[in-house]
């Protein structure tokens, strides 16, 4: 960073991603909330030696360059706090901790990168629950504990899928969507020795049931009744998500939608169920150009391919432990993916627009 960039930065004041701290003789002790809360949530830039005068606007200039003493006693102080039990875990480079001259003033510059799902939550003074921070605005906020335990979640590499659901069984799966699955599995898998095992058998190689061996209790496990259940089990075991479709093109009159799917009772309210009717109605619509691979036609293409991906990774990287909706929104053009929890992957990723263009028309397909 330089003068210049510290000085176009500070015409728009403090900010979700942009935090000034006054460090005349030693480090303020609320840098580690914020240090916090950029890791947790998109990352940010802490520059201390600015004061900031509350009573006076942007204009009237808020913030004043003072700089900070002793360059080299507070950049040791600095990488010492942050390597030791303050924090729950150092995820800075040298590199992104600077020092520049501001009209003969030292200022200290500290990128923060967001934090790795693996890496979160990072946690101040020890305290999981009550030393996890967040950033909303230009606010540093402590986190629910709901939201920490979404953040352990999603570090847990190995996820949720493969916990057992105790008291769901086989006759809890519905059969139609799983013999569904089993023909497109043999199609594409032909010589597979899984097609000649048995229902329950082929599920539990697949991760979808599941024996403890601890107590020999067995069942579904929450991939297996989310993935096949039975609408009723799925909607008793978790009446905290739902599915839904919509579609807000071709609109008459005042209405909201010209086709919806949802819970009605006329399909089985499974994701694999879900995902076969969802992606026939998003892809509808879209052109195929004739094209040959070798002697074949293939009527895949950079779009449908885009919408699949879309659509399978707004499932499975669902949080289906809390409150929310799986929703996918088709608009003209544009398609709108979105699904509760951070999704266990970067919040870039999530927010990226992909634009993918076919002949003269233009889709856009996002996810939240």
């Amino acid at each position: 960073m330089t003068e210049v960039d510290l000085k176009d930065l500070m015409r728009y004041g403090e900010r979700i991603n942009t935090e000034y701290k006054e460090a005349l003789g030693e480090l303020p002790k609320s840098l580690w909330e914020t240090y916090s809360s950029f890791a947790n949530t998109i990352g940010g830039t802490i520059i201390l030696g600015i004061k900031e005068y509350r009573s006076k606007s942007l204009e009237e200039g808020q913030f004043e360059v003072q700089g900070i003493k002793n360059v080299p006693k507070m950049l040791k102080s600095f990488w010492n706090t942050i390597n030791s039990n303050k924090v729950s875990r150092n995820i800075l480079l040298d590199e992104q901790v600077e020092v520049i001259d501001y009209e003969g003033k030292s200022v200290m510059v500290i990128h923060v990168p967001m934090a790795s799902c693996s890496m979160r939550p990072i946690y101040i003074n020890g305290n999981l629950l009550g030393g996890t921070f967040k950033r909303n605005f230009e606010g540093d906020y402590h986190c629910t504990d709901e939201e920490v335990k979404i953040m352990l979640r999603d570090a847990n590499e190995n996820g949720n899928d493969g916990m057992l659901i105790e008291n769901y069984t086989m006759d809890d799966i519905d059969f139609h969507a799983l013999h569904s699955y089993r023909n497109r599995f043999e199609i594409k898998n032909q010589d597979h020795a899984f097609n000649l095992l048995n229902d329950k058998d082929f599920l539990r190689n697949l991760g979808g049931y599941t024996v403890d061996r601890n107590t020999n209790r067995e069942g579904l496990t929450l991939a297996g009744l989310m993935m096949f259940g039975k609408g009723l089990p799925v909607r008793e075991r978790f009446d905290n998500i739902r599915m839904d479709y919509i579609d807000k093109t071709n609109l008459i009159g005042d209405s909201r939608w010209s086709d919806r799917l949802t819970y009605d009772g006329t399909w089985e309210n499974n994701l694999f169920n879900f995902f076969i009717r969802v992606i026939a109605k998003l892809t509808a619509d879209l052109k195929r150009p004739f094209r040959l691979e070798g002697m074949e036609r293939t009527e895949d293409t950079p779009v449908h391919r885009a919408v699949r991906e879309g659509l399978t990774n707004m499932i499975i990287h669902a949080d289906l432990l809390i409150t929310g909706v799986l929703k996918v929104e088709k608009l003209g053009h544009e398609f709108l993916f979105s699904n509760p929890g951070s999704l266990n992957c970067p919040w870039k990723i999530l927010l990226e627009e992909v634009i993918l263009k076919l002949a003269t028309q233009e889709y856009k397909i996002c996810c939240v």
